[in-house]
């Protein structure tokens, strides 16, 4: 016998009334008893009937998640994982479904982003990991679909969340300068998105700080792979640094890699530092020195802010509301281990 909406309310010692108040979201209900209906929702495994419910609360509660990277990066970069699980829990914790929409490359990006954002299915959208560029974000403040993003964006119509990508970068080239390092490389995320933009703005923010010149031969552009990291460090190579920041863990993964290969030892030739302390920080020898971002709160507060956008809209479609700041920026912290050198 499937369960029904009098069955739930016979077992919550409640009217039929209140429990679909609940169901629909609506306020007006006590938060203890609201807590007790959906407990016995969750101990009989009800599933309220998504599309009768939409039709009375015009809302589906599914929420898109768009990630426009190729497949391959995506699952090979320890990154998105921990971002999908915060992302994940508070949709669970808040009862909204997940839509997870992936493309393999340029080529599809287009019909996925027609196919996701014309279905009406979506109440609202988490973008992560676009090039500022992406045609994803003209399309999102067009439509009027509410969204976030994970990640900085300049356009001041985005609600965003972020960590401190620039106070990180430079907390970790202050680190180097500390242990008597001058001849310091870089190998920075993708100029075309802004957390590469900011990591190697503070990059140079450390270095200007103590009135030094910005050698242009060491800085290299990589992409958030292994592979990228290794080709980087190649081409730096030549300019002979005794140090290396890379703007992410799995860049200096590949630089450590192609150190090794020339026989440089990290980090009695070259010290070497990396941003997200994924496990793979851990697990390499000698263990990389990092920057701490909080990934899985940073998809957490992400899913976080668009729900009460959705919930509490105060505004125009694409604007945060007034109790919820629309752009926060989360804390990094700088984790020492062997491959700088400091602990030897």
């Amino acid at each position: 016998m499937s369960l029904t909406l009098e069955h739930i309310a016979r077992l919550a010692n409640v009217s039929r009334s209140t429990v679909s108040r609940v169901v629909n979201d609506e306020p007006n209900v006590r938060p203890e008893l609201r807590e007790r209906i959906w407990q016995v929702i969750r101990e009989t495994g009800y599933q309220p009937h998504a599309a009768a419910r939409s039709l009375v609360t015009r809302r589906t509660r599914i929420v898109g998640v768009i990630i426009p990277e190729a497949l391959t990066k995506l699952f090979t970069d320890p990154f998105f994982p921990r971002l999908l699980y915060g992302i994940t829990e508070t949709c669970n914790a808040r009862h909204y479904y997940l839509n997870l929409a992936l493309c393999n490359g340029p080529a599809g990006q287009e019909e996925m982003y027609r196919r996701v954002l014309g279905s009406g299915n979506l109440d609202g959208v988490i973008v992560a990991s676009a090039q500022l560029s992406d045609p994803i974000f003209p399309k999102l403040l067009g439509n009027g679909v509410p969204f976030v993003l994970a990640g900085r964006h300049p356009d001041e119509r985005v609600n965003y969340v972020d960590v401190d990508n620039v106070g990180g970068a430079r907390m970790a080239v202050e680190h180097l300068l500390r242990l008597g390092h001058t001849r310091i490389a870089t190998i920075t995320g993708p100029l075309t998105m802004t957390s590469g933009e900011d990591r190697l703005t503070g990059y140079r923010q450390a270095l200007e700080a103590q009135r030094m010149g910005i050698d242009e031969q060491l800085v290299v552009e990589g992409d958030y792979t292994e592979g990228g990291g290794a080709l980087a460090m190649r081409r730096l190579l030549a300019a002979s640094p005794t140090a290396v920041f890379a703007a992410s863990d799995v860049m200096a993964i590949g630089a450590l890699k192609v150190l090794r290969e020339v026989g440089r030892r990290v980090p009695q030739d070259v010290a070497l530092v990396g941003f997200d302390d994924v496990t793979i920080a851990t697990a390499v020898e000698p263990p990389l020195t990092t920057v701490r971002q909080p990934i899985g709160q940073l998809g957490s507060m992400a899913a976080d802010l668009l729900l009460d956008l959705l919930e509490k809209p105060q505004g125009p479609p694409g604007q945060a509301p007034s109790v919820q700041a629309a752009r926060i920026v989360l804390p990094t912290r700088l984790v020492v281990r062997d491959s700088c050198g400091a602990l030897l």
